[in-house]
């Protein structure tokens, strides 16, 4: 993600930026089987694919090693680190793309910046995670986790993820799928090793090979980033401006993982660790299922930023193109979830037969958020991320609000409710708001 000192990156170069808006929407659909965003999609696709089988099975195996009990309580202290994952970059590899992808000029200076933002953020957002922990999870999930899970999520993984943005901001998506397997393979021999070597196996000895395995892969990545792109500019040179957006892109990133983690959380302390475990591998399917549609969002969002600088009326012709396909893949993958969900406890054990209802419930998911996500960025894209920041934290509260009654009175079955509620009703409100700011756009012209 970056260019080599001294001069600029050939992958940087961007087209003009001043081509009508007609004409830009019927080249993207003409040309969309043969474009770059649909090959980084596929790269996407397939390093995320090879990402989740790896993935996959080391899940497997920590998931009958620990048990749903020892899982619950490695995915509680997983959710709290994700709930305060976003502000530990502070937005930051979001405004390196937003700022790549209209001026390639820029690279080395929000390389830098947004490199120094993480690792300030992260650290701070480590200490702040042990400050609440006490408070907030139960006092059967031990320290030394929280601490590993703190340390491996909001610092390594986000200095790793930036990595990726890096390489995200000049189109070169297979290095942005390539990096994260270094981690999930290391996970695989570390889950491996935890079972082989003697010891007890315990959710907190698991934290120690967690942390180790992510702090090597960041340091690959970092190290393969900088040889390749090139050295960023180490020194501050982030204003009043990019820390706002930077903020904005913060807070709804923290919001997004509000209404998609707070629930596993709130299952650990309101219901049981049982239950979260039983709850947190039907999500995880549904994550895995959800693969391909991430991997396209990934592939089209510096586009949006690129097409998005005239107005929201050319962000949408590039979410037009996307959403027959998206929305399509929503579908197929929900059918095939709901179908063969009965497998899923000869994979994770008999333990895990509640899994299977979870799944169906949940079967929904992909179709509501590949909806949502061409809206969302479209919004991105054209300036207004500071409107869809604040629909996801309405919706964040919404979710917390309904999950404490639901989950009370119906255990993990509450929360997959809460789940499609929110989904259905985010999906609603960013295409109404869409449709606001398009028609306000036409009426001005």
């Amino acid at each position: 993600m970056g260019t080599p000192p001294g001069g600029r990156h050939p992958g940087l170069e961007l087209p003009s930026t001043t081509a009508p808006v007609a004409t830009a929407h019927r080249g993207l659909g003409g040309r969309f089987a043969r474009s770059t965003v649909a090959r980084n999609t596929a790269w996407l696709t397939l390093g995320q694919g090879g990402r989740t089988v790896l993935q996959a099975a080391y899940f497997v195996v920590i998931a009958r090693t620990l048990g749903p009990s020892g899982l619950g309580a490695f995915a509680a202290a997983a959710a709290l680190s994700a709930l305060v994952a976003p502000f530990a970059g502070l937005g930051a590899g979001n405004v390196l793309i937003q700022h790549v992808a209209r001026d390639s000029r820029a690279f080395h200076r929000y390389w830098g910046g947004s490199l120094a933002v993480t690792v300030a953020s992260g650290a701070g957002s480590v200490g702040f995670v042990m400050l609440v922990s006490r408070a907030i999870l139960p006092a059967t999930i031990p320290t030394i986790l929280v601490v590993c899970v703190a340390m491996s999520d909001l610092l390594f993984t986000t200095v790793l993820f930036l990595c990726g943005q890096a390489y995200q901001s000049v189109e070169r998506m297979a290095r942005t799928a390539q990096l994260p397997i270094v981690t999930s393979f290391l996970r695989l021999v570390a889950a491996g090793i935890f079972v082989a070597l003697p010891g007890p196996h315990s959710p907190a000895r698991w934290g120690i090979y967690y942390v180790t395995c992510t702090a090597l892969s960041t340091i690959v990545a970092v190290a393969l980033a900088v040889r390749e792109l090139g050295r960023p500019v180490l020194r501050f040179t982030y204003g009043r401006r990019e820390l706002r957006d930077g903020l904005y892109f913060a807070s709804g990133i923290s919001a997004q993982n509000v209404y998609n983690d707070i629930d596993k959380t709130m299952l650990s302390r309101m219901s049981t660790l049982d239950a979260t475990g039983i709850y947190s591998a039907a999500y995880r399917i549904i994550d895995v299922a959800m693969v391909p549609l991430r991997s396209l969002a990934v592939a089209a969002y510096p586009r949006f930023f690129r097409h998005g600088s005239r107005g929201v009326q050319a962000s949408l012709s590039v979410a037009r193109q996307l959403l027959p396909a998206a929305v399509g893949y929503g579908c197929l993958a929900g059918a095939l979830l709901f179908l063969l969900a009965p497998l899923l406890p000869r994979f994770l054990g008999g333990d895990y037969a509640h899994a299977v209802q979870a799944v169906r419930w949940l079967a929904l998911l992909p179709v509501l958020k590949s909806v949502q996500a061409s809206a969302a960025d479209t919004l991105t894209g054209a300036g207004y991320q500071g409107t869809r920041t604040s629909l996801q934290i309405g919706i964040a509260l919404f979710n917390v609000g309904i999950n404490i009654p639901l989950i009370t009175h119906f255990s993990w079955l509450g929360a997959a409710w809460a789940s499609l509620v929110t989904d259905g009703a985010l999906a609603a409100l960013l295409w109404f708001v869409v449709w606001r700011f398009r028609h306000r756009a036409a009426a001005a012209t």
